[in-house]
Protein backbone atom coordinates (compact mmCIF):
# COMPACT_ATOMS: atom_id res chain seq x y z
CA UNK A 1 0.00 0.00 0.00
CA UNK A 2 1.21 3.46 -0.74
CA UNK A 3 1.34 6.36 1.68
CA UNK A 4 -1.82 8.09 0.38
CA UNK A 5 -3.93 4.96 0.95
CA UNK A 6 -2.66 4.50 4.49
CA UNK A 7 -3.14 8.21 5.26
CA UNK A 8 -6.71 8.21 3.92
CA UNK A 9 -7.58 5.14 6.04
CA UNK A 10 -6.13 6.88 9.10
CA UNK A 11 -8.10 10.08 8.48
CA UNK A 12 -11.35 8.16 7.94
CA UNK A 13 -10.74 6.17 11.14
CA UNK A 14 -10.23 9.44 13.05
CA UNK A 15 -13.55 10.84 11.80
CA UNK A 16 -15.45 7.62 12.53
CA UNK A 17 -13.90 7.35 15.99
CA UNK A 18 -14.75 10.96 16.78
CA UNK A 19 -18.41 10.61 15.81
CA UNK A 20 -18.79 7.25 17.55
CA UNK A 21 -17.33 8.46 20.84
CA UNK A 22 -19.26 11.74 20.95
CA UNK A 23 -22.59 10.05 20.17
CA UNK A 24 -22.38 7.69 23.16
CA UNK A 25 -25.08 8.30 25.75
CA UNK A 26 -23.93 8.83 29.36
CA UNK A 27 -25.51 5.50 30.40
CA UNK A 28 -23.13 3.64 28.09
CA UNK A 29 -20.04 5.59 29.09
CA UNK A 30 -18.89 3.27 31.88
CA UNK A 31 -19.11 0.04 29.81
CA UNK A 32 -17.36 1.80 26.94
CA UNK A 33 -14.52 2.85 29.24
CA UNK A 34 -14.21 -0.72 30.51
CA UNK A 35 -13.81 -1.96 26.92
CA UNK A 36 -11.20 0.67 26.08
CA UNK A 37 -9.26 -0.23 29.22
CA UNK A 38 -9.29 -3.88 28.13
CA UNK A 39 -8.07 -2.92 24.65
CA UNK A 40 -5.29 -0.81 26.14
CA UNK A 41 -4.16 -3.72 28.28
CA UNK A 42 -3.91 -5.87 25.15
CA UNK A 43 -1.84 -3.09 23.54
CA UNK A 44 0.54 -3.15 26.52
CA UNK A 45 1.01 -6.92 26.27
CA UNK A 46 1.60 -6.69 22.51
CA UNK A 47 4.07 -3.83 22.91
CA UNK A 48 6.02 -5.74 25.57
CA UNK A 49 6.18 -8.88 23.43
CA UNK A 50 7.17 -7.06 20.25
CA UNK A 51 9.79 -4.87 21.91
CA UNK A 52 11.32 -7.88 23.67
CA UNK A 53 11.62 -9.78 20.39
CA UNK A 54 12.92 -6.81 18.39
CA UNK A 55 16.57 -6.56 17.53
CA UNK A 56 16.44 -2.93 16.44
CA UNK A 57 16.80 -0.21 19.06
CA UNK A 58 14.07 1.99 17.55
CA UNK A 59 11.57 -0.86 17.94
CA UNK A 60 12.37 -1.07 21.64
CA UNK A 61 11.83 2.69 22.05
CA UNK A 62 8.55 2.56 20.13
CA UNK A 63 7.46 -0.35 22.34
CA UNK A 64 8.29 1.71 25.42
CA UNK A 65 6.31 4.63 24.03
CA UNK A 66 3.33 2.36 23.35
CA UNK A 67 3.45 1.02 26.91
CA UNK A 68 3.61 4.53 28.38
CA UNK A 69 0.74 5.89 26.27
CA UNK A 70 -1.47 2.85 26.88
CA UNK A 71 -0.76 3.08 30.62
CA UNK A 72 -1.84 6.71 30.65
CA UNK A 73 -5.00 5.69 28.81
CA UNK A 74 -5.76 2.92 31.30
CA UNK A 75 -5.22 5.03 34.43
CA UNK A 76 -7.15 7.95 32.93
CA UNK A 77 -9.98 5.60 32.03
CA UNK A 78 -10.16 4.30 35.58
CA UNK A 79 -10.17 7.85 36.95
CA UNK A 80 -12.98 8.94 34.61
CA UNK A 81 -14.99 5.80 35.36
CA UNK A 82 -14.63 6.32 39.11
CA UNK A 83 -15.77 9.90 38.74
CA UNK A 84 -18.77 8.86 36.62
CA UNK A 85 -19.79 6.22 39.16
CA UNK A 86 -19.44 8.73 42.00
CA UNK A 87 -22.01 10.92 40.27
CA UNK A 88 -24.62 8.17 40.64
CA UNK A 89 -24.07 7.58 44.36
CA UNK A 90 -26.60 9.01 46.76
CA UNK A 91 -25.27 11.89 48.79
CA UNK A 92 -25.31 11.49 52.56
CA UNK A 93 -27.16 14.20 54.45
Amino acid sequence: MDFISILSIFVMACFVGYYVVWSVTPALHTPLMAVTNAISSVIIVGALISSAAAGVAIAKWLGLLAVVLASINIFGGFAVTARMLAMYKKKER
